[in-house]
């Protein structure tokens, strides 16, 4: 695994965000051999940066698991990444446990809880300090850093400015991603080259063609990785055609994952799809019912059949 700091240079490329296997058993503990699994199925198609958050359901580790995944995340190959919080008590414990573990930096997903943005500032500065790690910041929604838009903005950029944030996952959902005032406002404080798309396929071509972000974090990229990773490629060389041609196989998938849950609908998908036994998903959550999955199957199917297409030319390529 990569133990340096990664820097803006990094964040050109596609970020895989993939679920974490349980086991069928009295406890749901951490399955890493199907874990390991998805991850050989992602980086063969290219991927090699990871980052281990909400698909996971980090939000519900207990430190034991936490620590479990942290050490099995050391052995992997490629710039892997986990997350951290969302509160700040858990991530102050989580702090302790990655200090003496070196990862190339460290996601901090978004509080919900009572805060402000002088306060979580603040905070995220004890979290890195204590972790000994830069960090990701993962925006969510418009008040993440509190009810105050503009002193949430003012903070993450003195964040980005002093080094203790390398990075930024954007996002906040909109249903035109060409339109972001937000994100317009935000760009006026922080330099382009550290936010990424952070919403998958679907505005990635958007937020890479306009906003000119340099990479995005994806999901169903899991299933698909040769899909996703030929669509970033066809963005940077300009190509939206057919980057909107590739992102095309994504939205039914997509679609069912807004509408039902992005990391329940990808945990069964990627079952379903036959890439891993991704077993039960942990407690605060349902599983998928019976009609969804059978709502979910073709189209995993059929985006593993298409990631299995693109992954056959670029090896008949490959071999001329």
């Amino acid at each position: 695994m990569r133990t340096s700091t990664i820097d803006a240079d990094d964040l050109r490329g596609v970020f895989a965000v993939p679920p974490l296997a349980r086991k069928v058993d009295a406890a749901r503990s951490l399955d890493f051999e199907q874990s390991e699994r998805i991850v050989r199925h992602v980086t063969s198609g290219g991927i090699t940066r990871l980052i281990y958050g909400g698909n996971a359901f980090l939000y519900h580790l207990t430190l034991a698991e936490y620590e479990q995944l942290l050490d099995w995340l050391v052995h992997l190959d490629g710039c892997v990444i986990p997350s951290a919080g969302p509160d700040y008590g858990r991530a102050i414990d989580q702090a302790t446990l990655l200090r003496t573990r070196r990862f190339p930096c460290v996601m901090v997903l978004p509080c919900s809880d009572p805060r402000d943005a002088v306060g979580l500032e603040a905070g995220y500065r004890e979290i890195a300090e204590a972790a000994n790690t830069k960090l990701i910041l993962y925006l969510k929604d418009e008040e993440n850093f509190g009810k105050d838009k503009e002193a949430g903005r003012d903070s993450i950029a003195r964040l980005v400015d002093d080094g203790v944030c390398i990075g930024i996952k954007y996002a906040i959902v909109r249903d035109d991603p060409s339109r972001d005032d937000y994100l317009e406002d935000l760009l006026r404080r922080v330099d382009r080259k550290f936010i990424i798309s952070g919403i998958g396929e679907r505005p990635a071509i958007a937020h890479l063609s306009q906003w000119k972000l340099p990479g995005f974090t994806t999901g169903s990229g899991c299933i698909a990785p040769h899909a996703s990773q030929l669509l970033f490629e066809a963005c940077a060389e300009g190509d939206f055609k057919r980057a909107e041609s590739l992102r095309s196989a994504f939205i039914p998938l997509e679609d069912l994952r807004d509408k039902w849950g992005p990391a329940q609908v990808l945990h069964a998908a990627v079952e379903l799809a036959g890439i891993a036994r991704t077993g039960p998903v942990p407690p605060f959550l349902s599983p998928a019912t019976h009609e969804q999955l059978e709502r979910i199957l073709p189209d995993a199917q059929t985006l593993l059949q298409r990631n299995a297409l693109i992954g056959r030319e670029l090896a008949e390529a490959a071999s001329l």
